[in-house]
């Protein structure tokens, strides 16, 4: 089993989604994806990923949607979250952060620009880990 970390990517554009899949595959993630909404939500339910790259606006259920409910499922409540949109009105941006997204990236992207916003994530994601945890008590004698 590999400890490379899990993205999930959802978008409805086939195109966008090999861009996602191609630029963070170089920084080392295994890349699932997703062309709508409740299918992100049944490959996160089946596979928990390490973070997701959600598209505002897909089918039958939104990036927004999609979102809330991956923080309410324990195995994805504290996962980075980043939404892609064209929609950069500051109502757009509040609304992605109200949901729970940690992160918010105008389409079109930079390949590069995206890889680098979703390994700052990552290594976030992972450096709080060890304070959720609480350490191994001493053995009483």
């Amino acid at each position: 089993m590999s400890d490379r970390p899990i993205v999930l990517a959802a978008d409805d554009d086939p195109d966008i989604l090999t861009l996602i899949r191609l630029a963070l595959e170089r920084a080392g993630c295994e890349v699932i994806t997703a062309p709508d909404g409740r299918a992100a939500l049944e490959l996160a339910a089946e596979r928990p990923p390490s973070m997701a790259v959600l598209d505002l606006s897909m089918p039958h259920k939104s990036g927004l949607e999609v979102t809330e409910a991956l923080r309410a499922a324990a195995p994805t409540a504290t996962i980075p979250i980043v939404i892609l949109s064209a929609a950069v009105q500051p109502s757009d941006i509040t609304a992605a952060h109200a949901a729970g997204a940690d992160a918010h990236i105008k389409k079109p992207f930079s390949p590069r620009d995206l890889r680098v916003r979703v390994m700052e994530l990552l290594e976030g994601s992972r450096a709080a880990a060890p304070a959720q945890s609480s350490p191994a008590e001493p053995a009483a004698e």
